[in-house]
């Protein structure tokens, strides 16, 4: 029902039965005016006969059975005429009327009184007919006058229940022919849509499976030369773009971070070297600076690669199943003594193991960095509590302290490279590292000063592996 299949041929079949409904009414009024011109012109052709009959029949004891034979004979003519179950001749009457009003003339069902009742209650014109409601009757009957020339009037009288009849089941079958039709179209409209549509959600299946690690994965292009097939040329051109440009900057790294690596690497060693020859105790101190020195230009080159590649949705993952419970644990027992020996303590509140798809190396990378953070940044005597759990299909990591909390002025840019505090020491890497590794996992961060006091960093990670998400920090 949330197809987009059934909105198009709702709406589609919808304006297709308003359509036809308009179609019938037009053809309805036509069939039903044209019905009432017939009988109009048959009550005006028959009435001019009466009428000649009766200026010509002597007023004598034989005109009332002459102009009622004439009307008798003419009430027979009426084609497709039902009569009552009584037998009765109740579809066309013929009433005359002498010149003071009364009742010449009758010839029809009943005595005529309600007729005549009817004729003196209404206005009619001559020679243009119009409808009359008799009482006793359920519909009304199509009435002529004419004029005779001894003053008198003739009335002929013609029920429309036949027209009512045919103008019934003309509509019963329209109504049956218009929901068949309305049904067909809606199938035909359904189908042919969730065809169409079944292409473009093949085409979103086999984008969902486009990861970041496997950009070779191309969209299903019909044999057809339709919209749909142009959408998925266009859009695997696309994708041959942005594999090139991923490729590209993988190159570019790996040349980049080979370029930089190699002569820091190369220093390292000759200084390690120069530490096993006999130097003097300020020469080994120095010695032992630069080295690491040259450690975290190396760790802060790492990181700033990582950022870049996730930034551009290009950093490469190698999933496996890690227990995120126990991987804290183990960090938590190579950094507590550190933290034990600058006067900081640290709490574990966890549900048990639970495991997640990850990058073991990226992951513990991650942690490793929060726990650098809350060493570099934390007085003596503060708090670091971790609390790990379970819900909605995602593991939620929050870590909390009760130390000065984020600079003000960083404000919400705490997660862009480069951003730091005023009195920070580092070089601003360190959040975006996070975010970016919890990126590319699918996952998201966010992270607050506490209102009691303190920072907070919320990290949500898939229990299943998912695409990277738009990350997010608050």
């Amino acid at each position: 029902m949330r197809s987009a299949a059934w909105r198009i041929s709702l709406w589609s079949t919808l304006a297709f039965a308003c359509g036809t409904m308009l179609v019938f009414v037009s053809l309805h009024n036509f069939v039903a005016h044209d019905i009432q011109r017939r009988s109009d012109a048959w009550l005006s052709g028959e009435l001019g006969v009466l009428g000649d009959v009766a200026n010509r029949t002597p007023k004598d004891a034989l005109y009332g059975r002459v102009v009622g034979e004439v009307a008798e004979l003419a009430s027979k003519e009426i084609p497709n005429k039902r009569r009552s179950t009584a037998g009765l001749n109740d579809s066309v009457f013929f009433l005359q009327t002498a010149a003071d009003g009364s009742l010449a003339l009758w010839v029809g069902a009943g005595d005529g009184s309600a007729d005549l009742n009817a004729v003196r209650d209404s206005r009619m014109l001559p020679d243009i007919p119009s409808d009359l409601h008799v009482k006793g009757f359920e519909t009304p009957f199509r009435v002529a006058s004419v004029r005779t020339q001894n003053g008198s009037h003739l009335y002929l009288g013609l029920s429309e229940k036949d027209e009512l009849r045919v103008l019934r089941h003309l509509r019963l079958r329209f109504l049956l022919l218009w929901m068949l039709l309305v049904l067909l179209g809606f199938g035909i409209v359904f189908y042919s849509t969730r065809r169409m549509l079944g292409h473009v959600r093949e085409i979103t299946e086999a984008a969902s499976r486009i990861g970041e690690s496997d950009l070779s994965i191309r969209l299903p292009t019909a044999g057809s030369k339709d919209e749909v097939a142009q959408l998925a040329f266009t859009l695997n051109q696309m994708l041959d773009r942005i594999e090139r440009t991923i490729h590209q900057l993988h190159t570019i790294t790996d040349s980049l971070a080979h370029d930089l690596r190699s002569p820091l690497t190369a220093i390292r060693a000759k200084l390690e070297i120069s530490l096993s020859a006999d130097t003097r105790g300020e020469e080994l101190e120095s010695i032992v600076s630069a080295i690491d020195e040259l450690d975290r230009l190396t760790e802060i080159l790492n990181r700033s690669l990582d950022v870049a590649e996730a930034k551009a949705d290009a950093l490469r993952l190698n999933r496996i199943a890690i227990d995120l419970d126990e991987l804290l644990r183990v960090m938590i027992d190579l950094y507590e003594p550190c933290m034990s020996e600058k006067g900081l303590r640290i709490q574990l509140c966890s549900v048990g193991s639970l495991q997640i798809p990850a990058d073991a190396a990226l992951l513990h990378r991650m942690i490793a960095n929060l726990f650098d953070n809350e060493l570099k940044h934390l007085p003596a005597s503060c708090t670091v509590t971790i609390s790990l759990r379970a819900a909605a299909d995602a593991a939620f990591l929050v870590l909390e302290d009760d130390g000065p909390g984020f600079a003000s002025e960083i404000g919400l840019q705490m997660f862009e490279p480069r951003v730091k505090g005023l009195h920070s020491a580092g070089h601003g890497l360190g959040l975006a590292f996070v975010e970016a590794v919890i990126g590319a996992h699918g996952g998201t961060v966010t992270a607050s000063n506490r209102k009691a006091g303190g920072a907070e960093l919320t990290i949500m990670l898939p229990l299943t592996a998912t695409r990277a998400p738009a990350l997010s920090s608050g």
